[in-house]
């Protein structure tokens, strides 16, 4: 992660003051349930809390312990000993190190997902508006790049906002998922603390007890978390992708906004570069590159191995930093973004008709020509007008095997943009409600 692509709130998440924040939270909170089991003084755990819930933790000497220790939370520990005082000899009971790592990851997951569902509401918000406002702005629908048929800019829009609405659903469903704490031990038996113990942290951090944890908590869970990531990543650079093309010179059908003093190129002062979606699509390759060590995370030697640590302490934060980043550069691309009528409208005519093809070859169907004359038909007068330029309709009214058919009088009203727009107001009642 580097600083510019990184919002500060989600940033803050993953500093190493919040981890060992976190980190004592959870000590303290297990202090607290032994307390009340009798296992830990009373006044024990509260000496912790006292001397520890507003304490500035030492970063710099808990790495100056850790490079002789060799362990990061024994350093801690050591470090919050020297805060505590005696009573610290009751912090840790019966605990092992992956209790704090992974109940800590989980904490810190669950509140960047919060972070990131913000970001894709805020996506939504920006598209429906967007959509509404160009409901039944013509534009030409394209497949393989080529011009296809008619639609609106609207429902293209819409389109999106379903994907991100989905998006939402896999980050909830993930959040959930993510969501589990472990302090069962050494492997996994609670053999040296109580199960309440677990049960009581997770109800003060927000989280589930892991069902079965052995030493760690499973990393299918993880595998799937940033699998979840990677889907929202790549519904990103869709939509950004679609943006870049939409502004290419010869489309400028909607653009990046550019702002006044804003620069292109640094020797040709013409141009209007689209860095932003350019750069989503290069953040949504950093968050998909997590995908794959999660997946191979998941196969741990026995009851734990660490070799998923480095991975994590890589992946979680980068992969959370951009994605949330990502987001809300989308939303604001989305929020500002320039958009042409009148060029969509050029565009649409700018093959002569040739996009209501489809509706001229059943139109020829439903006068009795069979589908494989009716499509004869109509693609010689296409070949046509690509090849020439000349006008569709004009090529079609020309062609007396074709009029033979469908009079000129029957050929003009096939080419109404009212035909392909009749049923948007249905797709926008499925994706935004009858409101």
């Amino acid at each position: 992660m580097i600083p510019r692509y990184a919002r500060e709130e989600m940033s803050s998440i993953w500093d190493q003051q919040t981890k060992y924040r976190i980190w004592f939270e959870i000590e303290a909170h297990a202090a607290d349930k032994m307390a009340e089991l009798g296992i830990v003084p009373k006044e024990a755990a509260e000496t912790i809390w006292a001397k520890g819930r507003d304490a500035v933790f030492d970063v710099e000497r808990i790495d100056e312990i850790e490079r002789e220790v060799k362990h990061d939370v024994i350093a801690f520990l050591t470090h919050l000993a020297e805060i505590v005082g005696p009573e610290a000899r009751f912090v840790h009971q019966g605990l092992t190190s992956s209790d704090v790592l992974d109940t800590t990851l989980a904490v810190q997951l669950s509140r960047a997902t919060d972070l990131l569902l913000g970001g894709v509401d805020r996506v939504l918000a920006a598209l429906k508006a967007r959509a509404f406002e160009h409901k039944m702005t013509p534009t030409v629908g394209r497949s393989h790049g080529i011009h296809a048929e008619p639609m609106t800019f609207g429902l293209k829009l819409a389109g999106y906002y379903a994907e991100f609405d989905r998006a939402k659903r896999r980050l909830l469903v993930a959040r959930e998922e993510i969501a589990t704490c472990a302090l069962s031990g050494a492997v996994g038996t609670f053999a040296n603390v109580d199960p309440s113990v677990e049960a009581h942290v997770g109800e003060k951090m927000g989280l589930t007890p892991e069902p079965v944890s052995t030493q760690v908590i499973p990393r299918d869970r993880h595998a799937a978390y940033f699998a979840a990531l990677g889907v929202v990543a790549s519904s990103i650079e869709r939509l950004a992708v679609e943006i870049r093309h939409l502004q290419r010179t010869e489309m400028r059908e909607a653009q990046e906004f550019f702002g006044k003093g804003q620069k292109g190129s640094s020797a040709m002062p013409h141009k209007r570069n689209p860095i932003l979606t350019e750069n989503l699509t290069g953040l949504a390759r950093l968050v998909r590159m997590a995908v794959v060590p999660a997946m191979e995370n998941v196969a741990l030697w026995h009851e734990r191995d660490i070799s998923h640590s480095s991975v994590e302490r890589g992946i979680a934060p980068d992969s959370t930093i951009h994605l949330d980043f990502a987001l809300h550069r989308l939303a604001g691309v989305i929020e500002k973004l320039v958009v042409s009528p009148e060029r969509m409208q050029e565009n649409l005519d700018a093959l002569g008709g040739l996009v209501f093809s489809q509706r001229v070859l059943l139109a020829l169907t439903q006068a009795g020509a069979s589908r494989e004359d009716g499509y004869r038909l109509v693609q010689r007068n296409a070949m046509k007008v690509w090849d020439e330029g000349a006008s569709f309709m004009d090529a079609l009214c020309s062609d007396g095997e074709v009029t033979g058919y469908l009079p000129p009088s029957e050929i003009e009203p096939l080419f109404e943009m009212s035909y392909h727009t009749k049923h948007v107001d249905t797709v926008f009642e499925r994706v935004f409600g009858e409101a």
